[in-house]
Parts: C-alpha cells; sequence; structure tokens
C-alpha cells in the first residue's frame, strides 16, 4: 500500500535516514525542516501522514500539531511525533495536542512501519467516508459537521484475565467518564459484544487462558466489532507479538506498566476517532435514505421503484407480482382552494393511509405528483383486487380538514395490475396499471379496474 508521508525534523541526517527507510517501502515523502514549512505542505500536498519531531526552532512540534490538527483542512491527517524524549509527560503532551501516536528515538523500524500502514489504512478508509460525505452536503442531502461530543458516556470493554490489570484499567477509564465493561475469556468476550454497541476494546496480550491474538482476529471478522477501535496492552518483551496484532488490525497500543494518564489520552482520541467515523457513515446512509425517497411522504421514490420492482420480476418470485396505480381525484381543486401547504397536507395523510393498511412485505413508492404505487409481491388477482378496494374505501372515509371546521372529501382511483418474470418488464407492468387507472378516472373515478378488463373495454369502445 503506497501512501504520502511528510517527514519533519530541522535535522538533516534524521531525515535522510527516515526517508530512506520508508522510500524503500515505495512510500511517497516529502519532506519539512520546521513547523512553519511543515503547515504549508501539510495544507498543499495533502499528505496520509505525518512524522513530526517535536524539538524545532520557533514552532515546536506539539504546537505545529495543534495547528494541524484545529483546521478542517488538515485534522484528518494521522500524526505521529517522532523524539528523543521518552518521558511519559512528553507523551501525554504530544497525545492531547492531537497527535495519533508517539514513537521514541531511536526508531525501531518495524514498529514504525506498522503504525504506518495502521494509521493509512484508517487515513484511507475515512477520506473516502469524508468525500462521500461531502458530496451528500454539497448536495444537501446531510448535516453539516458538528464538533465532536465528549467521550463521557462511551462503552469500553476491557479483556484481560488478570483481575488487578483489569480492574486498573477499568478504573482509569472510568475517570474519564468511559463506562467499562470487563471480559476474562474468548466466550465472554463474543457474547458481551455481540449483546453491547462498545466504542473501544482494550484487550490484554497476557491472558493466560486464551489466545488473545486469535481473539484479536476474531473480534476483527465478526460484523459487530470489526470497526470498534481495539487498544492492546503488551509487557515490554512482547513487541513481536504487538507488531502481529498491528497486521491483524489493533489501532493503538501501551506497554505495562501503564501510565493512567497515557491511557485516557490514548482511549480518548481512538474513541473521538470512532464517533467522527461514526457519523460520516451516519451522512452517508442519511443521504442514501435521501437519494431513494421521497421527503414529504417518507415513501420510496421513483428510481427506487424501478429497480426494485425489475429485481422482483428478474427473481422469479412465486405467484408473480401484483402492482397497484393510486392516483388521487381532484388533487389539483385542493392546490387551487387552500394552496399547495394543505395540498402537501392531504397528500401525506393520503400516504398515512396507505401505509396503515398494506401488508408489512409490500412496498409503496411515490410515482408522481399525486400518484402512488403499491407493490404486492406474491399476491394473487383475487387479493390485489381486494386489497385495492380496501385501500379506496379507506381513503373515502378519511376525515380531512383544509382548515378548521371545514371538511374535504377525498378518493382515490386504482389501477391493478399483474406480471409474472421473463413476461413482462418493469416499465410494461407499470404502464399496463397506469392505463388502467386513466380507464378509472374515465369511469367516474373513486374506483378501481383491472389492467385485462381495461384492456378489453378500451378495445370494444373502438
Amino acid at each position: 500500500m503506497t501512501a504520502r508521508i511528510l517527514i519533519v525534523d530541522d535535522v538533516a541526517a534524521n531525515t535522510r535516514l527516515l526517508e530512506a527507510k520508508l522510500s524503500a517501502e515505495y512510500y511517497q515523502i516529502a519532506t519539512a525542516q520546521d513547523g512553519f514549512e511543515a503547515l504549508r505542505l501539510a495544507y498543499t500536498w495533502q499528505p496520509d501522514l505525518i512524522l513530526l519531531d517535536i524539538m524545532m526552532p520557533e514552532l515546536d512540534g506539539f504546537e505545529t500539531c495543534r495547528r494541524l490538527k484545529s483546521d478542517i483542512k488538515t485534522q484528518h491527517i494521522p500524526i505521529v511525533m517522532v523524539t528523543a524524549l521518552g518521558e511519559p509527560r512528553e507523551r501525554l503532551r504530544g497525545l492531547e495536542s492531537g497527535a495519533d501516536d508517539f514513537l521514541t528515538k531511536p526508531v525501531e523500524y518495524d514498529t514504525l512501519l506498522a503504525r504506518v500502514r495502521s494509521l493509512v489504512r484508517l487515513k484511507r478508509l475515512l477520506d473516502e467516508l469524508r468525500v462521500r460525505g461531502e458530496t451528500a452536503r454539497a448536495l444537501g442531502l446531510a448535516g453539516e459537521m458538528v464538533a465532536l461530543p465528549s467521550v463521557s458516556g462511551a462503552r469500553a470493554l476491557v479483556i484481560d484475565d488478570w483481575d488487578l490489570g483489569a480492574r486498573n484499567v477499568q478504573a482509569a477509564l472510568a475517570r474519564e467518564g468511559i463506562l467499562p465493561g470487563r471480559a476474562s475469556s474468548e466466550a465472554e468476550t463474543m457474547a458481551l459484544t455481540a449483546a453491547i454497541p462498545f466504542d473501544l476494546i482494550v484487550l490484554s496480550l497476557s491472558m493466560a487462558t486464551d489466545d488473545a491474538l486469535r481473539l484479536a482476529a476474531r473480534l476483527r471478522a465478526a460484523d459487530a466489532t470489526h470497526d470498534i477501535p481495539l487498544l492492546l496492552l503488551a509487557e515490554p518483551d512482547q513487541r513481536d507479538r504487538l507488531l502481529r496484532g498491528f497486521d491483524l488490525g489493533a489501532n493503538d497500543w501501551l506497554l505495562r506498566p501503564v501510565d493512567e494518564n497515557e491511557l485516557r489520552a490514548r482511549a480518548r482520541n481512538q474513541i473521538r476517532r470512532k464517533f467522527y467515523q461514526d457519523r460520516l457513515r451516519a451522512d452517508l446512509g442519511h443521504a442514501l435514505e435521501m437519494a431513494l425517497t421521497d421527503p414529504l411522504t417518507g415513501f420510496y421514490n421513483q428510481r427506487y421503484l424501478m429497480r426494485h420492482l425489475g429485481t422482483l420480476l428478474g427473481s422469479g418470485q412465486p405467484g408473480g407480482v401484483a402492482v397497484l396505480m393510486v392516483d388521487v381525484d381532484h388533487f389539483k381543486a385542493v392546490n387551487d382552494r387552500w394552496g399547495h401547504a394543505v395540498g402537501d397536507r392531504a397528500l401525506k395523510a393520503v400516504a398515512d393511509m396507505l401505509r396503515g393498511r398494506t401488508r408489512v412485505f409490500d412496498s409503496i413508492a411515490r410515482y408522481g405528483g399525486e400518484e402512488f404505487v403499491v407493490v404486492m409481491p406474491g399476491a394473487n388477482p383475487q387479493d390485489a383486487i381486494a386489497a385495492a378496494e380496501r385501500l379506496r374505501g379507506a381513503v373515502e372515509c378519511m376525515d380531512f380538514s383544509p382548515e378548521p371546521g371545514v371538511g374535504h372529501g377525498m378518493t382515490i382511483s386504482i389501477g391493478v395490475a399483474f406480471g409474472q418474470g421473463g413476461e413482462i418488464t418493469a416499465e410494461q407492468l407499470l404502464q399496463s396499471a397506469d392505463h388502467a387507472m386513466y380507464l378509472a378516472k374515465r369511469a367516474g373515478r373513486n374506483r378501481v379496474e383491472v389492467a385485462g378488463a381495461a384492456e378489453r373495454t378500451t378495445v370494444e369502445g373502438l
């Protein structure tokens, strides 16, 4: 997986060494010698990852990181701080300034490459979601991004069969406002994650009763947990297992003895990233729903109807498919007399009546201005005609008041058509139902006509 990496260090020898190592892995490299140049390149070049030295003149790494993370154009770029300072307070300061990870010089290159691969994978996923979300917002199909909520109330699962270690981690998370659960085995973990939507999983690689790496692989493969951030806890001599954990999809790690403040900072960063990812996915889901549904009635739109009906006819649905073309009678008179706002209320009232009197596996779409289509898979002609009469009668009896103290009767005309897969297309079936509906209109409205009978009547009248 290639990616663009920006290396920021005021010591040329350090820059050349990192550049040589990463270029050998086929990454595209750019370099900056100070924080100001880093800000400019990050904005214009849009790297996939920034390796940022802390000790630089004028604008140090902490302030550079804060500025990058506060700019909407660069806040999504992962940052790994690289420094000779190894004190816990420096790591904590880096994480709190927005860094995604913190590596100490001399850099272990296997660890660096594992972190690079993990962060680039995550950024590519978030980039795809972010671009689609921006497109949806530009089309008015999603709301504007808002500030991420506090992590207070988020749920975390601590997986460890060492009671004291698990309790210490749970206590640290609780002080951050995170609600910590605990599992001590693989079986307990899978049962809890299937029942509870967690926002973070903290997994000890030192479990004695189960293989923690196998459990990590199961968590990444399961639908309920494959997107939950996974933070590994390891002993200092478990470096190889940590690297293997990253290959399996872990997001972050900590070495024991665990520094509480660093644990809280890493947990906070991972949960916030998950909230951001969840928001992007929710925006996409909302955009998809908006693209396929009518905002007034909540019914599917014509685009979805054509695809769905075509799929039903192509699937060999037993018993075929019935289609009801429904048109609201004299609807223009409502708009002309009371205005479009009242017309919208009338349409919604009819839509709600249709929704409440169709089968749960039937589909309803808004086909045009005052036209609806009901798709009834597997319905025989008698059932479809009976359903159409039931809908017609329900609307006829509906109480609708366009203004206080004034009632207005509503009626509908319905055309019914039937089709078998392989014998008729979606367009032909809808056209047949539409023809029957117009015959119902010409015959006086507030009635049901069946496509076969409509065609015979038309022929006889010629």
